[in-house]
């Protein structure tokens, strides 16, 4: 199949914005807290005053940020609503496995469409890590090697939405990974099953792709109810 759907390529302004948004979903900004001040953000992001500037407009726009001249920049509370990643912070497996399945099938029919060859690089590189650490039973690397893998695959979907819900899930996943995978045996595995998603993303065959990731995570949910 021949892609020729453009790669949209983001402003310094908005790519600013999404990074601090980001952040807020991960919870690394919590409502109420003052963002660090405009050189820290400069720094941080490595652009100018007038990208912070109006990355900053947008999100205050938004009603995600509250300007407050001689003050600071703070986050703003969602309209009362609890936080998605505070919200996540409290859920059960199961209904986070559930959520990602549902994600990770969407994102992985989307990346078998737009994936790009650079995309497809990440991809091996992260599941050739993935190989190695699992081998080694490094659990720490191969939860990380994991997350790193889906995360590329959410990346090659070419939807910044998904690709940031994904990451808040994928965040609160790895928490729960560290507490209950005390080997590698469940990467050992699945490991075919991802090489085989892999080249199904590469072949561009959605249908397939959707199918193995409802084995990958069944096998997850089999494995946590045997716990």
């Amino acid at each position: 199949m021949n892609n020729t759907t453009p790669i949209k390529r983001l402003s310094l302004t908005d790519e600013v914005a999404q990074r601090i948004q980001q952040q807020i979903s991960l919870g690394q900004y919590q409502p109420g807290d003052k963002l660090p001040t405009e050189p820290a953000l400069m720094q941080e992001f490595g652009v100018g005053r007038s990208s912070i500037r109006e990355a900053v407009r947008i999100l205050a726009n938004a009603g995600v940020l509250r300007v407050q001249q001689g003050v600071g920049t703070f986050v703003e509370a969602p309209n009362g609503a609890e936080p998605l990643s505070q919200r996540l912070r409290r859920a059960d497996f199961s209904d986070l496995d559930e959520v990602r399945q549902l994600l990770e099938q969407k994102i992985a029919e989307k990346a078998a469409l737009y994936r790009t060859d650079a995309d497809i690089e990440k991809m091996r590189e992260c599941l050739q890590t993935r190989d190695e650490l699992s081998a080694a039973n490094d659990i720490m690397g191969c939860i990380k090697a994991d997350i790193a893998f889906h995360t590329a695959v959410a990346a090659a979907a070419k939807n910044s939405i998904m690709a940031d819900l994904h990451t808040t899930v994928a965040q609160h996943m790895l928490q729960h990974f560290m507490v209950t995978h005390t080997t590698t045996k469940p990467f050992v595995d699945t490991q075919q099953w991802h090489w085989q998603l892999l080249q199904s993303i590469i072949d561009q065959k959605p249908e397939e792709v959707q199918e193995l990731v409802s084995l990958i995570v069944g096998y997850r949910v089999q494995a946590q109810s045997n716990h």
